[in-house]
């Protein structure tokens, strides 16, 4: 059973990519060679999915079809404690984690900048020129804010957008700007200039201030990098706090998540001894997706926002189904 959930929630995810691109890949006349490319680079971010989700599946309803041949009423009479049979669940299961947790490491994120990379070929587009919102820099008497840094191909500038530049009693404001990182200045367009007890006034050209920071790359999309650069990137003095947070919850989810199929099969194991219909094994099913969805939807939003610390939010849903199956499990010892 947990076969046929792990074929089924792959050819389900399959579908809906399909779905969404294949118009697109017809529009812009894709090859077989670059879809194929493109799907075989999403194909790890389904299987992890799949390996999770197939265990509620596969567990809930091979106990129910057991429940319903009378063969759990039969290990149950002849002295087996319920407990017994759950038990044995875990290993393999424990085995899926270890498969997902190698995944997720590598292979997946080396899949999502691959499907990526793929289709903006397919548009004919360029790679996207790597930015960063919300740059601050705070030496001792100024402050430096962009809204958004845009870097240049060859790394000695960027462009600037939200600015804002404090300097004593002096602060400049523009919508746009450019950052030398060779001068080490940056440069406002037509900025407005507020001084104490004066009203602000608008310059009619650009105005260069010195910006001693260095101009570094942007940080990379965390989803898109291996467990090593996750942690190389937060070693980093200069990593923003939204950013650390986000590849903070990126990192322990990768160690979090493998832990989910062992409490899935913990939880799904003592309900399906619990229950005793197909109707009722099928409903738990789409309550552990559900709520598995939810949470998994949820987390990293909450995380990257600080409301909920990243490893606390990394580790929830394993720990909330663990709880869960312990709590069944409590409740089929009694």
């Amino acid at each position: 059973m947990y076969l046929a959930g792990l074929a089924l929630f792959l050819i389900l995810q399959m579908t809906d990519a399909l779905s969404s691109t294949v118009g697109k890949a017809l529009t812009y006349k894709a090859t077989f060679s670059e879809t194929g490319a493109a799907f075989l680079g999403i194909l790890p971010t389904f299987v992890n999915r799949s390996l999770v989700l197939a265990v509620p599946f596969g567990i809930l309803l091979g106990l129910s079809r057991l429940q319903r041949d009378s063969e759990v009423k039969a290990l149950l009479a002849a002295g087996v404690r319920p407990l017994s049979v759950i038990w044995p669940l875990l290993l393999p299961f424990a085995l899926v984690g270890g498969v997902a947790f190698v995944n997720a490491g590598s292979v997946v994120p080396a899949g999502l900048d691959r499907w990526d990379r793929t289709w903006y070929g397919i548009f004919g587009m360029a790679n996207p020129i790597p930015s960063q919102d919300r740059y601050t820099y705070a030496p001792p008497g100024a402050l430096y804010y962009a809204g958004r840094v845009l870097n240049d191909s060859s790394g000695a500038g960027a462009q600037l957008s939200g600015v804002m530049v404090q300097r004593g009693d002096e602060i400049l404001t523009a919508q746009t700007g450019r950052w030398n990182a060779q001068a080490q200045t940056w440069t406002l367009d037509s900025p407005w200039v507020t001084r104490t007890g004066q009203a602000p006034a608008q310059q009619t050209g650009p105005v260069t201030v010195p910006q001693q920071d260095r101009l570094e790359p942007p940080p990379p999309d965390p989803k898109k990098i291996s467990n090593a650069r996750l942690r190389a990137e937060l070693a980093r003095d200069d990593l923003g706090r939204e950013a650390r947070r986000d590849y903070t919850y990126q990192l322990a989810a990768r160690y979090a998540d493998p832990f989910t199929p062992v409490a899935f099969a913990l939880a799904a194991g003592a309900l399906g001894l619990l229950f005793r219909s197909r109707a009722a094994a099928t409903a738990a099913v789409i309550v552990f997706i559900a709520g598995f969805y939810v949470l998994w939807e949820t987390m990293p939003t909450l995380a990257r926002s600080g409301a909920v610390g990243p490893e606390v939010a990394a580790w929830l849903p394993s720990v909330l189904f663990s709880l869960l199956g312990l709590g069944l499990a409590w409740r089929l010892n009694r």
